[in-house]
């Protein structure tokens, strides 16, 4: 059973939300007393019920007054009850519901009419930098209401609910998707650190000349890294129509804040392919130090095979159990023998350390 981390809401009972699949949700309106153009919104938060009620007081259509406040509502996809409440009560469009049957996708941003959709791969809250510790936020807004969903309990939603907790101030539901995509950023630098902490500890081990599998640890580093990059690097062709065709409703200040955001996660994925490269060369040259220790054991074994060969085959041959063999009754036979086999080791020895130093 899937749930959530000790700060979820009260009331979370099933699958860690409530029995309409809600693990929490947020209004935001604006503060009473005088006119405060510049002022955030204020964060309340909201059960499902009190949700359905302000989706049904303001439906999103365009003579709808600009200042009736925004709705964050954060789903587990994972609680069947979800999709049909969301079908009943949100009216999304039906390419977000198509989005939710999908695999595993790249990070991307697109606009459906005047909806904006966003897939976006996160770190699973319990991450331990494992490659299949990555899961999937559906993201689906429009100019009054945010609507995320998940199966695992994700790192960067989670820091945004809090930062939103807390006081953050919010703008817009484009404010809070940027917002979101720079969390993911700000995640993504504190990987980057532990990750080169962890590479720095092997090359340090691996200059000591203490392997100790240190491959297979620099294996699965770069695995992770891969992965992380191929799902976390946002679409560039869906991301430059969105912000070259942003939705009406969308102000000019929420697209330059969307564009920076994007940004700052682009410059983080090159540290990270920068990063890859280290690992890489690493890995080759761990790759050249056992190719090294390989061929030296093999020179030793090659020398010692060498060095036995004519005590081998002399002791063969004077063993055989047929008359003639030479010096049977000479009185230094042994030594003779010997001196004959010491000959022939030296010769041997000597003719297989030149051929390495030649080759050398």
């Amino acid at each position: 059973m899937t749930t959530d981390p000790p700060h979820a809401l009260p009331g979370d009972t099933l699958y860690g939300s409530d029995p309409a699949g809600l693990i929490w949700g947020f209004q935001f309106a604006e503060p009473e007393g005088p006119a405060q153009a510049e002022a955030a919104l204020l964060a309340v938060p909201v059960s499902s019920t009190q949700a359905r009620q302000w989706l049904a007081e303001h439906p999103d259509t365009e003579d709808a007054p600009a200042t009736t406040g925004l709705l964050w509502l954060h789903f587990n996809l994972a609680n069947n009850a979800t999709e049909r409440w969301l079908r009943d009560h949100a009216e999304l469009p039906e390419a977000f519901f198509e989005s939710l049957r999908g695999g595993l996708n790249s990070t991307r941003v697109e606009r459906v009419e005047q909806v904006l959709l966003a897939v976006v791969n996160d770190l699973q809250f319990d991450f331990f930098f494992e490659p299949t510790d990555t899961a999937t936020l559906w993201i689906c807004l429009n100019r009054r209401l945010l609507i995320t969903g998940r199966r695992k309990p994700l790192r960067s939603i989670d820091q945004l609910r809090v930062a939103v907790r807390d006081g953050e101030p919010v703008r817009s539901t484009a404010d809070l998707l940027a917002q979101l995509l720079r969390h993911q950023a700000d995640m993504l630098v504190d990987l980057v650190r532990r990750a080169t902490l962890q590479i720095d500890d092997v090359e340090d081990q691996l200059l000591a000349g203490r392997l100790n599998h240190k491959r297979s640890r620099l294996g699965a580093m770069r695995r992770l890294l891969v992965r992380l990059q191929r799902l976390l690097l946002p679409e560039p062709a869906a991301l430059f129509r969105l912000l070259q065709h942003p939705p009406g409703w969308m102000a000019d200040l929420d697209v330059q804040d969307l564009r920076d955001a994007t940004e700052e996660f682009s410059v983080v994925l090159r540290d990270m392919v920068s990063l890859q490269e280290r690992v890489k060369l690493l890995q080759e040259e761990v790759a050249a130090q056992i190719n090294e220790q390989t061929n030296r054991s093999l020179f030793v074994l090659t020398i010692v095979t060498v060095l036995a060969l004519p005590i081998n085959l002399i002791a063969g041959l004077l063993g055989m159990n047929v008359g003639g063999i030479p010096l049977a009754d000479h009185p230094h036979g042994f030594l003779i023998v010997v001196s004959i086999v010491l000959a022939f080791t030296i010769i041997a020895g000597w003719v297989a350390f030149r051929r390495r130093d030649d080759g050398g």
